[in-house]
């Protein structure tokens, strides 16, 4: 006997929502890869690979085969973001705000899939190269949304905390989204543009990447003050958050340093765009900390189905 779960129960919607945060994450990691390796242009044109073929040929190369890989792992998102709809839609009281959430963590999939296209069209132009990975961060706030609507309930959300305090996490949330636009800008001036033929966005490195440095202190010492503040008003679990987010940062500023005084080797480009993203979620994690909604009650049928005997092999 195999266990199963129902499709309205809502662990599974939990888990589907969850699997949507982590493939986003995942292809903004892959898409690092193609231009880190050069691969930006290992497929010339969209929808196909090639003007005759829709897949790369063996006279592509490598770079082909990365590309190409990297445009099919959309497919894989958007059966994981129409299961999140249709799980959705099954939950049963059928919740109008999770349904909201599964559609716009969807729409973002497409949306993306325009903004790539758009990428390789205008043969890697280091512009909309960057709204590429921003798009990614809005998609990746609203998949984490929808994956955090999973486990609550749809009453008006309360601060935790003070409301000074609440100020202080929005402006922690304004510097680290300043922090990864102008991060975006730095790589955008620097060498990895995905293709050698490729121009850069004419901003001078060394410059871009001081800014980039002192709004990152800037981040730190507010992530600092928030955490000493949760701490003072005794609001453990957020200040739980703003500990974990510190160290986020503190290494994702030591990656970004050693990466830039190392003539930006590829390893740790990416390993910083990783962190890129670990710091966005970060951020959330601690702004959904301090302003929160009831924690959903299990269902009945979320009790009477959520693992059941399955059917014998």
């Amino acid at each position: 006997m195999y266990p199963t779960i129902a499709l309205d129960s809502p662990l599974l919607l939990r888990r589907v929502a969850l699997a949507s945060v982590i493939a986003n994450v995942g292809i903004v990691i892959t898409g690092g890869a193609v231009r880190l390796t050069g691969s930006g242009l290992g497929c010339p044109t969209v929808p196909m690979c090639t003007e005759d073929s829709l897949v790369p040929t063996p006279e592509m190369g490598i770079h082909g085969v990365i590309e190409f890989g990297n445009r099919t792992l959309t497919g894989v998102l958007a059966a994981i973001a129409i299961a999140g709809f249709v799980l959705a839609l099954r939950q049963r009281p059928r919740r109008r705000r999770v349904v909201t959430l599964s559609v716009l963590a969807g729409l973002g999939i497409p949306a993306q899939a325009v903004v790539g296209a758009a990428t390789v069209l205008t043969d890697l132009n280091p512009w909309v190269v960057g709204l590429h990975f921003l798009a990614s961060v809005a998609v990746i706030l609203a998949t984490y949304a929808f994956w955090r609507s999973t486990a609550e309930t749809d009453d008006p959300p309360t601060l935790t905390v003070p409301r000074p305090l609440w100020t202080l996490v929005r402006l922690v949330v304004v510097a680290a989204l300043t922090v990864i636009v102008i991060g975006v800008m730095v790589t955008g001036s620097g060498p990895h543009a995905g293709d050698e033929r490729v121009p850069r966005n004419g901003l001078d490195l060394e410059s871009i990447a001081q800014l980039h440095a002192e709004l990152v202190f800037l981040l730190v010492g507010l992530v600092v003050a928030t955490w000493l503040a949760l701490r003072a008003v005794g609001a453990s679990h957020a200040a739980n958050r703003a500990a974990v987010l510190l160290g986020i940062c503190l290494s994702e500023g030591l990656v970004g340093f050693v990466q830039y005084f190392t003539n930006l080797p590829v390893l740790l480009v990416g390993l910083h765009m990783a962190g890129a993203c670990a710091v966005w979620l970060g951020t959330l994690a601690l702004v959904w900390s301090v302003r929160a909604r009831t924690p959903a009650e299990p269902t009945p049928t979320a009790d009477r189905a959520a693992v059941t005997a399955g059917v014998a092999a």
